[in-house]
């Protein structure tokens, strides 16, 4: 797991640690229950690794931007414990390629559309403050993809899946209204070809997603 998911997630167990006292008063119809639909809009930044990247014949690795985003999900609870949550975002992102045999190399821009299921467990469905952790998956599929020009004519980007875990918090503002934050870490392999294979550059893209906004309860 990569060290800034860690520290990302020490950081929000160590405030969801000191807001046990009040996570642990039961709220009249401020909790969850089977059932139920929240439905969330956050602001979110997505944070590509770019780790264990390849490209071949001029070797180097990739680098892809960091940019911020808003989104929309989903949850249902199947139980007053158990949620799914599904998201939807999409976000634009420029690809070059660094260290390589002709140095820093502009090799196009792309958006993706990385939809999310994740099964997520909350511990204090019926508290003010509800932490859940999720485990889920990811498809991402890339659109409207432009290489660079000059030595990058053509890119193609291919669609990938990889697995996601989630660890976030509901807390209740008033109504059936809840603030939310949320940490995703995201494991997907990427492989882009550049002018029709010529150069095939592969990187674990690993995108954090950190997100914040407020929910609705249906």
């Amino acid at each position: 797991m990569p060290d800034r998911f860690r520290l990302a997630a020490a950081t929000a167990a160590l405030c969801l640690a000191a807001a046990l006292p009040a996570a642990a008063q039961t709220v009249p119809d401020a909790g969850f229950s089977a059932g139920d639909v929240l439905v969330r809009v956050r602001a979110i930044g997505v944070i590509p690794e770019d780790s264990s990247s390849s490209i071949s014949a001029i070797g180097g690795n990739v680098s892809v931007t960091a940019t911020p985003a808003p989104e929309l999900d989903l949850s249902y609870f199947m139980t007053d414990h158990l949620s799914f949550e599904l998201i939807a975002a999409s976000t634009r992102h420029e690809i070059a390629a660094e260290n390589t045999a002709l140095g820093h190399v502009d090799v196009g821009s792309t958006y993706i559309l990385p939809p999310t299921l994740t099964a997520q467990y909350h511990f204090l469905p019926h508290g003010m403050i509800d932490p859940y952790l999720g485990l889920g998956v990811t498809v991402a599929f890339w659109y409207d993809t432009n290489p660079a020009g000059g030595a990058v004519t053509k890119l193609g980007l291919g669609t990938t899946a990889g697995p996601a875990i989630d660890a976030g918090v509901d807390v209740h503002l008033t109504g059936r209204w809840y603030a939310n934050f949320d940490i995703k870490q995201i494991f997907l392999p990427v492989t882009a070809r550049i002018d029709s294979g010529a150069i095939i550059a592969k990187t674990d893209l690993n995108p954090l997603v950190i997100g914040a906004g407020i929910g609705y309860r249906f």
